[in-house]
């Protein structure tokens, strides 16, 4: 299983990099390789902990070896404009000087060293949209062209021995980059209803093997938040509100991308699902006590961490019963005595967007030194790549940034890298075989919950006429699709109506006469509505639509639970 690895492994692979950090730089002043040459040591064999192909011992032969420059490089993974690797229109030429003074993205990983690249976008239901300025996602083959070119710009740097990292947020559901083409999932919230951890690791590991096609390593997932405020920005990205069954949901999800070659990150670390404010737009509070977090909130994250995540992301939140005033990006109490200190997690620390609100109190330059001093190891998103690079340089050279901080970041970073090499690159005609499809459609199956109505009696009997809130016509399409397919009649008008509320809906967008209302994100809107039939799938996928439509048709029982409490409704009218 590459990229994923037991405790007791991982804490001997820190050990052997401590060790070897302390051998190439015990002063934090002077760079490995530097100052006088030491007499030849004898040869001596490898420790056992670390044989000559661990990550660890390459990422820390690799550091050794470079320039200052190299080493800030590693740490930041900016995003930039433009669809291809060397080919941009003017105006993403343009987009790419103000970030960085360059025109396309493969020169801006040449200039600066760069240890990877963000892909970017955003659609219509995105609560993330505030910080993604700009989108070069559009269909797999697209992608798989800009990631194949930017490894190439890669391959001419000095860390070229190390894959590079090409990372996106795909979560499915309302955070998903990448949309046409690939298997879509269920949301995280729907996987929660299906409660079964194995269902959800299958299905995320044929994600996991369609990203890895499309040349992406680094996946921005699974969210680890539990949602115990009524957040719209976590929402049905989160797998619910019960702590221990978030947990089993993320660790499946950390298993089933990593074992397809894709590095899982936790996120967003200390818990997001605990403010309902959105840190895109402000610096979130979270009042809890610190007892309550550790028995709430962190459970999912160290359930990911045993099941072997290589990173975490680290969350612009004021925890107030830690570091009060500190947003937990730039807060060493969390990020290095809890996170690192209680949690014993030794991956790689990536900071959320260094271009939102509560990270761009200071220029792009602070921001990212003391982000780093704070523990973490990759500095995501910098408003200005350019002066995010000098500031880090500039604080190595004049000793407010320590070298050995800079080192240690470097070298897990390589060290997460080189634990992702060798696994090849799928085809792409990977993307949406039947095995993907039905891994999707399995927990797509098993999330669809009755929340009022008999269980055994949710089919609708006659014609069937579909409606929705405004704008989801496609989403309309593909039930009334479904539900042709499972041999119902489908009419515009007339027939026993099936009404569609998703995200961002509220009470004006329920219908009275609706004899079935599906919410198709949180299901807190069907507490409102007054439909004899209320059901949620929490996902507008197609597998999500045609599960529904097997439901509807009377062919498949809705299984599921409620992840969240819902006011005055159950978590599902079906027993056993």
């Amino acid at each position: 299983m590459v990229g994923v690895s037991t405790t007791p492994r991982r804490v001997a692979a820190a050990l052997a990099v401590t060790a070897l950090l302390a051998a190439g730089c015990s002063d934090p002043g002077q760079r490995p390789g530097s100052g006088p040459t030491p007499a030849p040591a004898p040869e001596v064999p490898p420790p056992s902990s670390a044989p000559p192909e661990d990550p660890a011992t390459r990422a820390a032969a690799l550091v050794a070896e470079l320039a200052d420059e190299d080493l800030v490089g590693q740490v930041l993974m900016p995003y930039a404009y433009g669809d291809q690797a060397t080919t941009v229109s003017a105006g993403s030429a343009a987009g790419n000087q103000a970030l960085g003074g360059v025109d396309t993205p493969a020169e801006m990983i040449e200039k600066y060293r760069l240890g990877g690249l963000i892909l970017v976008g955003f659609s219509a239901d995105d609560p993330t949209r505030g910080n993604q300025v700009t989108t070069n996602v559009d269909n797999p083959k697209q992608v798989r062209k800009l990631t194949t070119g930017l490894r190439e710009a890669a391959a001419r740097l000095p860390t070229a021995t190390a894959p590079f990292l090409i990372g996106t947020d795909q979560e499915h559901g309302v955070v998903t980059r990448i949309i046409d083409g690939v298997t879509m999932l269920p949301s995280a919230l729907g996987a929660g209803a299906a409660g079964d951890p194995a269902l959800t690791e299958a299905a995320w590991h044929a994600a996991g093997t369609e990203l890895a096609a499309m040349g992406i390593n680094l996946d921005f997932a699974p969210v680890a938040d539990v949602l115990v405020t009524r957040s719209t920005v976590i929402g049905s990205r989160s797998f619910g509100a019960d702590p221990q069954r978030a947990a089993d949901q993320v660790g499946g999800a950390v298993r089933g991308l990593q074992t397809a070659g894709v590095a899982a990150t936790l996120k967003h670390f200390p818990g997001h699902g605990h403010s309902a404010a959105d840190s895109h737009r402000d610096l979130p509070v979270l009042d809890q006590s610190r007892g309550r977090l550790a028995a709430e909130a962190w459970p999912p994250f160290t359930a990911g961490i045993e099941a072997g995540a290589l990173a975490v992301m680290s969350a612009h939140l004021d925890v107030r019963s830690v570091d009060p005033g500190v947003p937990a990006t730039f807060s060493d109490k969390l990020l290095t005595d809890v996170l690192r200190g209680e949690l014993g997690f030794q991956g790689v620390v990536i900071t959320d967007g260094m271009n939102m609100p509560p990270a761009r109190r200071w220029g792009p330059g602070e921001a990212a030194v003391r982000a780093l001093k704070a523990g973490n190891d990759l500095i995501l998103m910098p408003p200005h790549v350019g002066q995010a690079h000098d500031g880090l340089l500039t604080a190595l050279r004049d000793g407010s940034l320590p070298r050995a901080r800079l080192v240690e970041a470097a070298t897990r970073v390589l060290t997460m890298k080189f634990s992702l090499a060798d696994r090849g690159t799928p085809e792409l005609s990977t993307l949406g075989v039947p095995a993907h499809r039905a891994a999707a459609q399995a927990l797509a199956a098993g999330a669809v919950t009755v929340l009022r109505g008999r269980c055994d009696a949710s089919g609708v009997g006659g014609p069937v006429t579909v409606t929705s809130s405004g704008g989801r016509a496609h989403t309309r399409a593909a039930l009334t699709e479904a539900l042709t397919s499972a041999g119902m009649t489908v009419v515009p008008s007339g027939g026993t109506l099936v009404h569609l509320v998703g995200y961002g809906d509220g009470a004006d967008d329920l219908r009275a006469d609706a004899a079935v209302t599906v919410a198709m994100d949180t299901p807190y809107l069907l507490a409102r509505a007054s439909s004899p039939t209320l059901l949620a799938t929490y996902s507008s996928s197609r597998a999500s639509m045609a599960a529904l439509a097997d439901v509807l048709a009377g062919k498949a029982r809705p299984s599921g639970r409620s992840p969240v409490k819902v006011s005055g409704l159950p978590a599902t009218t079906c027993s056993g």
